[in-house]
């Protein structure tokens, strides 16, 4: 056994006999090793440490149990909506204010999900949106941006569904806080940037106009120009400015990013991915208008 508490040094005040000294040192090592008899009790140690997840791997560290006797716990726990399960060997932790619903709150442990799977990542569309009040989802359903595909997680009735970005600017990316810590989200801008590249995934232009209308709240030029600079996707700059332009009337925002484009090789693109040709073509953006815009906002 390895003791690790430091020398104890007498003074004229206090004295330790060697056996007590010793004592304390192996109730230490003892507490510092120590095996969990029940999975419960260190689902409370999580819980108190401000934690929401854990991994079978984990698990296997702190019990002396088999595997298959860990596995049937975890089973048992569960069946009482104590836990869920997220992806193979990474669970979760439900309060009782969750147990009914059998799910958490993606905020709560996506951090943990992605550094455990090795993957860069940031909360985005509809998920980032609702983070700035922009965004009325359906309760559960989230979008998380990856560098490389990935399969959606569905479990009870959580689903994430991962779409895919190669390459990022870091600058684009805020960090709020949740109960459980820190977690990545896309900056208002580069919510709305990524918006007009997953258009045709996400429900379309219509869907997507009354979001961006309140996103706007949130956005500032000096940041919109230095986010549109770095972004890879000159259609989707096209795209948004034309909207800023001429359906929002925030002449501010679409020069940010017209001078984000000065410089760029740009063509005529449709402003609807999911929709055909018309041949609408404004001439200050080359947007083909392919779909009927009504702004209500």
């Amino acid at each position: 056994m390895n003791l690790l508490l430091p020398p104890y040094k007498t003074n004229n005040l206090f004295a330790i006999t060697d056996k007590i000294y010793i004592f304390v040192q192996i109730i230490y090592e003892v507490e510092r090793t120590k095996k969990y008899e029940y999975v419960d009790d260190y689902l409370l140690k999580i819980r108190s440490k401000g934690r929401f997840s854990f991994t079978f791997e984990e698990l296997k560290r702190a019990f002396d149990s088999s595997e298959q006797a860990i596995r049937r716990k975890l089973y048992r726990l569960k069946a009482d909506n104590k836990i869920a399960i997220i992806r193979k060997d990474f669970y979760v932790v439900l309060p009782p204010e969750y147990a009914q619903n059998g799910s958490l709150p993606i905020f709560l442990y996506i951090d943990d999900l992605m550094k455990q799977l090795g993957r860069n990542y940031y909360l985005g569309l509809y998920t980032a949106a609702s983070l700035y009040g922009a965004a009325h989802q359906q309760p559960m359903e989230y979008q998380v941006i990856v560098q490389s595909p990935m399969r959606a997680i569905i479990e009870n009735n959580t689903r994430i569904n991962f779409l895919v970005r190669k390459t990022w600017e870091q600058e684009g990316i805020e960090k709020k806080n949740s109960a459980a810590g820190y977690f990545n989200v896309s900056s208002p801008e580069l919510t709305a940037l990524d918006f007009m590249s997953f258009n045709g995934k996400i429900g379309g232009i219509s869907r997507i106009l009354p979001i961006l209308g309140e996103l706007i709240e949130e956005m500032k030029p000096s940041g919109m120009y230095k986010i549109a600079s770095g972004y890879p996707q000159i259609s989707s700059l096209q795209r948004l400015g034309y909207l800023y332009d001429k359906v929002f009337n925030r002449q501010d925002l679409a020069k940010s990013i017209q001078r984000a484009l000065k410089g760029k090789a740009t063509q005529n693109i449709l402003l609807s991915i999911a929709s055909p040709k018309q041949g609408n073509i404004d001439k200050d953006w080359k947007v083909d208008v392919n779909v009927i815009i009504e702004n209500d906002l």
